[in-house]
C-alpha cells in the first residue's frame, strides 16, 4: 500500500537537547534543595511521576512539584517555583533555535510529494510552548501532544488518533521516532510500519529498520 501519512516524534528525532553528548541548557543545580529536596530525591520523586505527566494527570508543571511538596509535607515556595518554572522553560527554548536543515528539507520533500505529515509527543505543557514559534510548526497537517489528549506512546490508541486526523489508514503510514517511550512497537502495534530514527540518539536499540539521516526516508518513499 502506497505510504499516504508520515508521523513523527519530537525529541530526538526532530529536535535534539543534546550536543557531544551533553545536555545543551543545565538548570540551577541548588535548585531542588531550595525546595527542601536533594538532587536525588528531586530526580526521583520527578521520574516517579513520568507517565502522569505525560498523560496530562497534571496538567501544569506547577500541579506535579505541589504534589511532590504535598507528599514530603513541604511548603510550597511560589516564588521559587515559578523560577523553577521559567528556568525550564529556558530550558526546553533551546532545542528549537537550532533545528537541522536536512530534518526542514526532508518534511519538505515529503510534503511535496503529497504526503500527509503528523506528530506525536510525548511531553507536557512547558516542554514544547516554543514549538509554535519554530520552523517545524508549519511542516505538520495535525500535532498530538500527550498532555492534551490524554494518553502517550506507546498506548496504540494515540497513534490510531493520529490517523484517524490525518484522514489516512494506519496501514497507510509509518512512523519515525528514536525508540523512547517504546514509541516503535507501539507503533507496529498499531498497524503503522515504524522506522528507528538514529542521527541523534544512537544508544537506544531495536530491531526496527533504521534511519541514519533524515534524507534517507525520502529515498526509501521514493523507491
Amino acid at each position: 500500500m502506497r505510504v499516504r501519512a508520515a508521523i513523527f516524534d519530537l525529541y530526538e528525532t526532530l529536535i535534539t537537547e543534546f550536543s557531544d553528548g551533553k545536555r545543551i541548557y543545565r538548570r540551577q543545580q541548588d535548585d531542588p534543595e531550595r525546595l527542601g529536596l536533594s538532587q536525588d530525591e528531586f530526580k526521583r520523586e520527578w521520574r516517579t511521576r513520568q507517565e502522569r505527566r505525560m498523560n496530562g494527570s497534571f496538567p501544569t508543571f506547577h500541579a506535579v512539584i505541589r504534589d511532590i511538596l504535598e507528599q514530603r509535607s513541604l511548603s510550597y515556595p511560589h516564588d521559587h517555583v515559578e523560577q523553577l518554572y521559567r528556568a525550564r522553560v529556558e530550558e526546553k527554548r533551546l532545542p528549537f533555535e537550532s533545528i537541522r536543515p536536512d530534518i526542514l528539507e526532508m518534511l519538505g520533500l515529503l510534503k511535496k510529494r503529497g504526503i500527509k505529515l503528523g506528530l506525536i509527543s510525548n511531553c507536557t505543557e512547558e516542554e514544547i510552548i516554543h514549538f509554535s514559534r519554530s520552523p517545524l510548526a508549519d511542516c505538520f497537517d495535525d500535532v498530538i501532544f500527550s498532555y492534551e489528549v490524554g494518553m502517550a506512546k506507546p498506548q496504540k490508541e494515540i497513534y490510531l488518533m493520529a490517523c484517524q486526523r490525518l484522514g489516512v489508514a494506519p496501514e497507510a503510514s509509518i512512523f519515525v521516532g528514536d525508540g523512547g517511550s517504546d514509541e516503535l512497537r507501539g507503533a507496529r502495534d498499531a498497524g503503522l510500519r515504524p522506522y528507528h530514527a538514529y542521527w541523534f540518539n544512537t544508544y537506544l536499540e531495536s530491531d526496527f529498520r533504521k534511519l541514519h539521516a533524515p534524507l534517507e526516508l525520502r529515498d526509501i518513499l521514493g523507491s
